[in-house]
């Protein structure tokens, strides 16, 4: 029986756009998928409306009305886990028969850890690049929620992480120990405080920006005072500089600011704590690239 030409050819440009409407679907919404997708909302719209035409049907509503998959979208959603499953086992499958490795790999990670010396991110990929250097990377920087659901979904190979996955099919090792503590900026009315009692009683009425992700957060500061959250490290910096709001930041991270006068860290002795790093990858049998980037990883925070 021969193949049915209403229906088009699988193709690259097809799979991408496939993606694009898994990330929308899983966000629930065009504007929430922004940040995962790293794409504007009017791109998104164009890329969903790309494939609908490619399929010839309507995969869902969107509009003031709110956001919702059609019995089409629903099933065309549901096949989509398999499908991209079977790509990606395809292809490394391919890479450790033919004894090399090559291919893509998809490596997501939190932001604000290019100025932490104790990970020597900088030694792992000069390793991985010396022994693997047919693979392709991929950087992709996610809140911890985005790269967890990522490596489930199979868009990430490996993660790094402050939030340890909790999901049955994922691994994860232990990395490294950040110290984040709590800053103010210079134009905030703490900056210039040095009595401790009163910075105490300050921070009873302080505005916090707060993560909006599961983990250490607010050490017992009552949730009234709780301003905007924040999924990343830059978004908190930038609060912190407007002198508006008081928190947390890695003190590496922080370390150029504070130096230049425009932030100041509040009692490191009683509000500083200690987050652990995770590397994240499934527990299905890993391919031979995404081991050896494990390897080197591991192996480089053992030297150190």
């Amino acid at each position: 029986m021969g193949s049915d030409p209403s229906l088009p050819n699988l193709t690259d440009f097809d799979l991408k756009l496939l993606r694009v409407f898994r990330a929308v679907v899983q966000a629930q919404g065009l504007a929430p998928a922004q940040e995962t997708l790293g794409l504007s909302l009017s791109t998104i719209s164009i890329k969903l409306k790309q494939l609908e035409e490619r399929l010839g049907f309507t995969l869902c509503e969107r509009g003031r009305k709110g956001f919702a998959l059609t019995r089409e979208g629903e099933r065309i959603y549901e096949s989509l886990g398999p499908l991209f499953d079977s790509i990606l086992g395809f292809r490394e499958v391919i890479s450790d028969v033919r004894g090399n490795m090559s291919g893509d790999l998809y490596l997501g990670l939190v932001d604000a850890l290019v100025t932490y010396d104790r990970l020597q991110f900088d030694e792992v990929l000069r390793r991985f690049a010396d022994i693997a250097p047919d693979v392709r990377l991929h950087f992709n920087i996610g809140s911890p929620q985005d790269l967890s659901q990522g490596l489930v979904d199979n868009r990430y190979h490996l993660i790094i992480t402050p939030v340890e996955p909790e999901h049955d099919s994922i691994n994860a090792d232990s990395l490294f120990m950040e110290v984040q503590s709590l800053y103010c900026g210079r134009d905030h009315a703490l900056f210039e405080e040095t009595d401790p009692e009163a910075i105490r009683e300050a921070l009873e009425s302080a505005i916090f920006c707060d993560k909006n992700y599961k983990g250490p957060s607010m050490l017992g500061h009552h949730d009234s005072r709780v301003g905007p959250s924040v999924g990343h490290m830059e978004s908190a910096a930038m609060l912190i500089l407007s002198g508006r709001y008081v928190g947390y930041l890695p003190i590496h991270y922080a370390e150029n600011w504070v130096r230049d006068g425009l932030m100041r860290e509040l009692l490191p002795s009683e509000y500083a704590y200690a987050t652990q790093f995770y590397l994240g990858m499934t527990a299905s049998p890993a391919s031979r690239m995404v081991e050896a980037f494990r390897r080197c990883m591991l192996e480089t925070l053992a030297c150190k």
